[in-house]
């Protein structure tokens, strides 16, 4: 058990010093503590967290070279996911985490205290309300999210806060053929371009897994986002 995570890292291509460990141990006691008295997680085994948590958020390695990376934002971040395990795993990333939740943003600003991270801050809010601020706009070199959006929504979400050259990567679930097909024309009014989609299996599970890999090839228009709500309710098509 103790070297459950090493061994599933490992097949990723990544190596883990004792600090880091700790800190994935501590982020581990945290998450557990915490989620007895506010819903961050279905998820509370320490196999099933390994797994479906932090391998899950890491395996991003599988599709891009995150030595290359600077400024990453995670757009619904929830209880830290990818971006908590990234920040771990890839100290020199500079990360913002963002939720609309503000307990969660507690939480979560508990373990980076905790876990002693540097370059790492959480803001609070909806992603269409930050991604109109010019500190925010367009200020990334990537831009993830595991939140539960269809992707037209979440392409109105992350697309605004990426650089023109930089990198949308969604992470999603099961059969999404018909969701990336609808989401086309959002990504491209957006400024984006789909590169590929990587389908894969979580190592040594039968979990399915897809990264969606969107390049932001020209500027947001301005009146990108719409105001909060809209893009879920109603999302470009």
């Amino acid at each position: 058990m103790e070297h459950l995570l090493e061994e599933k890292l490992e097949k990723l291509g990544i190596q883990i010093n004792e600090i880091q460990r700790k800190q994935f141990d501590d982020f581990y006691q945290l998450l557990v503590e915490w989620n007895k008295v506010m819903n961050l997680t279905g998820i509370t085994e320490y196999g099933e967290v390994v797994e479906k948590h932090f391998v899950d958020s890491l395996s991003l390695v599988e599709v891009l070279d995150l030595e290359n990376v600077n400024h990453v934002i995670d757009v619904g971040t929830g209880a830290g996911f990818p971006g908590i395990p990234l920040k771990i795993a890839f100290p020199h990333l500079r990360i913002t985490l963002l939720d609309s939740l503000n307990k969660r943003i507690k939480f979560l600003d508990t373990v980076i205290k905790e876990l002693g991270l540097k370059d790492i801050h959480t803001i609070h809010g909806r992603a269409e309300d930050y991604a109109r601020q010019a500190e925010y706009r367009e200020k990334y070199d990537l831009c993830v999210s595991r939140a539960v959006a269809n992707l037209a929504t979440l392409s109105e979400y992350c697309l605004p806060y990426i650089r023109v050259g930089g990198i949308f990567i969604s992470y999603k679930s099961g059969d999404i053929d018909k969701e990336i097909y609808e989401s086309g024309k959002a990504v491209r009014i957006l400024g984006g371009e789909l590169e590929d989609i990587y389908r894969f299996q979580l190592p040594g599970t039968d979990i399915g897994r897809s990264f969606v890999k969107i390049n932001k090839i020209k500027s947001t228009g301005k009146k990108f986002p719409r105001k909060a709500g809209l893009p879920s309710k109603e999302p470009l098509k």
